[in-house]
This record gives C-alpha cells, structure tokens and sequence, in this order.
C-alpha cells in the first residue's frame, strides 16, 4: 500500500492511566513532532481533581504548541475548567445533550461499542465523532464489546461523522482499520505499555 494512501494525522493518542514522571511529558512533545497525531485524550480514571487540573494545565500547553485538539475523557465540567477542545463520553458518563450546554460548540465525541442503534443515536444528538470497538483485545481495559470490519463498513454508508476505531490497536493491525476507512485510530497500550518499543519508537512503526 502506498503511504500517500493513509491519512498523516490518524492517531487519537490516549494518554496512560497513570502520569507519574516528567519523562511522559517529553516523551508526549517527541510523539507530536511526528505529526501524527490529530487528538490527545486525557484518560485519568482514579487522579483526584486537583490531580487532572495539574496534568491537564501542562498537556494543554503542550497540545497548543503542536497544534493537537485535546480532549478530556468523561467530565464536561473538567473540559470546561481546562479549556480543552472537547470531551469524550462513554454510555455511562452524562448524556451529549447535557455535555452540550456545558460546552457549547466544543468537540464532543461518544463511544458506541458495537450498536448501530448508539451510532444512530449518536448522529441524532450530533455528536462530533464517534468512537467504535474493541476491535481487538486492548491492555487498557477488559473488553465488553467486540468490534468488527464488518460493522465499521455498515456505520460508513449511513453516516460521514468521523469513526474512531478503538481497541487493541497496534503496527501490526493498524492498516487494516484505515484501509477500512476509520477516519482515526485510539491508541494507548502500544504506546505506554509497550514493552518492546519506547514511546516515540512505538510511534514511528506506524507509517
């Protein structure tokens, strides 16, 4: 496949559950000078408030200079305080219609699993991007859903809302979901976690 065939920016970086070293935050600069990276998610589960709004402060900086949207996971009123560029909610967190009294015309993306009946949801309270998976098993979280190829080419031909693929994504099954047409790929564990690669090598495996 020819590289021109993929889009330069398709990566949707989420952050590690846990941000405990100065080392993250060169390690994030050196990611981003690849200009790979259309998003940045602030994913911090378990940080206490006061916590998220330290982080949050320097990674804005950070995603400013590079020219990075980031979003934060979960809380709108988080989002809101950080000035982020939007917030992602799962089918748990508030609803898209409440997140977007909070805040306004920012991006606001949700996940949809595998439904197409939440992705028709999702298109109804115009979400900005929708997030679809796990396509693969993920060393973030315990899987619930799975995902498919299949499914993916299904959302495609009823909607033009960007799809986010999530799930387990890697250098080794990248290019399949791009040839799909995801628009962009949520990555975290291959970069984080990754025990054969550092951060900005990780990267560079996905051409």
């Amino acid at each position: 496949m020819k590289s021109k065939a993929i889009k330069k920016k398709f990566v949707y970086l989420v952050s590690p559950n846990r941000i405990k070293s100065n080392n993250f935050y060169k390690d994030l600069k050196d990611i981003f000078k690849t200009k790979k990276i259309s998003f940045f998610q602030l994913r911090l589960k378990k940080d206490k408030l006061k916590d998220k709004l330290i982080i949050g402060k320097k990674i804005s900086k950070i995603c400013n200079k590079y020219k990075v949207k980031f979003i934060v996971n979960d809380d709108p009123f988080l989002a809101k305080k950080l000035n982020s560029d939007g917030c992602h909610l799962g089918q748990k967190d508030m609803k898209i219609l409440y997140a977007r009294k909070i805040l306004k015309n920012k991006i606001l993306g949700i996940t949809c699993h595998n439904s197409i009946t939440l992705v028709k949801k999702a298109i109804k309270n115009k979400a900005n991007y929708i997030a679809l998976g796990a396509f693969h098993t993920s060393k973030t979280k315990k899987i619930k859903f799975k995902s498919s190829i299949k499914l993916l080419k299904s959302v495609k031909k009823i909607t033009n809302i960007p799809i986010v693929a999530i799930g387990g994504i890697n250098d080794i099954n990248y290019k399949n979901l791009l040839l799909n047409k995801a628009n962009f790929l949520a990555i975290s564990g291959y970069i984080w976690k990754n025990k054969k690669y550092k951060p900005l090598e990780a990267i560079n495996n996905l051409k």
